[in-house]
């Protein structure tokens, strides 16, 4: 394999160290960042390679276990999940239907339903934190994918 171009966001000057701050923000507002890095693991199952890669080698050396990295894209039948991140990672599976981009797809993009139980588990900043990492992951797998950039070439 091999990508199409540098990644866009070392192209555009300032671009990396704007989403890597935006990052950053993110985690400081929601909390606990295990959930987070759960959120981009499922959501990147949308098939952008290179951030399943990252966010699974991220929960890998935060302590994640293996078993727990095998079943995120099976979490609702696996039992290595709480009922917060159970919560977040419904919120991400949306992701990977793509409502935010395609929101004229579904007449409801988020469904009540997955709402109430993500606000119930998260309070106001730590629930629009999650949703702004959704979407920055999902802008993540845009440019990974359309620049076919590679697996592991990131790592030094």
């Amino acid at each position: 394999m091999q990508a199409r171009m540098s990644h866009p966001a070392f192209v555009v000057p300032g671009a990396m160290e704007a989403l890597q701050a935006l990052g950053r923000v993110v985690r400081k507002a929601g909390g606990s960042s295990l959930p987070v890095d759960l959120v981009h693991l499922r959501a990147s199952h949308n098939g952008c390679n290179v951030c399943v890669d990252m966010h699974s080698r991220d929960l890998k050396k935060a302590g994640d276990s293996d078993e727990r990295l095998f079943a995120v894209a099976a979490w609702r039948e696996a039992p290595y999940f709480t009922d917060a991140e159970r919560a977040a990672l419904a919120l991400a599976e949306l992701a990977l239907a793509e409502p935010v981009t395609l929101l004229s797809d579904r007449t409801d993009p988020v469904p009540d339903q997955i709402w109430a139980e993500a606000a119930r588990h998260y309070d106001e900043q730590a629930l629009a934190a999650r949703i702004i990492s959704i979407a920055t992951v999902n802008a993540g797998n845009r440019l990974n994918a359309s620049t076919r950039q590679v697996a592991g070439e990131w790592i030094s």
